[in-house]
C-alpha cells in the first residue's frame, strides 16, 4: 500500500521514467519486453501508483540502457 505522502515522489518518478522511455522512442510493449515486466505494470509505475523494488529499477534502467541514477534524477521536492 502506497502512502499518500509517498505518492508525489512516486508520481515524479513514473513521469521520469515515461519521458526517459519516450525520448528512446520505445512503447509500453517494446519496453516490457526489454525488461521481462508486465506492460501494465509499466503504466502503473509511470502513473506512480505503485512503488518499485530495487530490481525492478535495475531491470528498467538496463532496458533503458540507463545508469539507474538517471531514473532517479529528478526534483523530487
Amino acid at each position: 500500500m502506497v502512502r499518500d505522502s509517498d505518492k508525489k515522489y512516486l508520481k515524479k518518478l513514473g513521469a521520469n521514467i515515461k519521458r526517459l522511455r519516450e525520448a528512446k522512442g520505445l512503447s509500453l510493449r517494446q519496453l516490457s519486453y526489454a525488461c521481462n515486466l508486465d506492460n501494465s505494470k509499466i503504466a502503473k509505475i509511470e502513473k506512480g501508483q505503485i512503488n518499485i523494488t530495487f530490481t525492478t529499477l535495475m531491470q528498467l534502467a538496463t532496458a533503458l540502457e540507463l545508469h539507474p541514477s538517471e531514473l532517479l534524477s529528478t526534483d523530487f521536492e
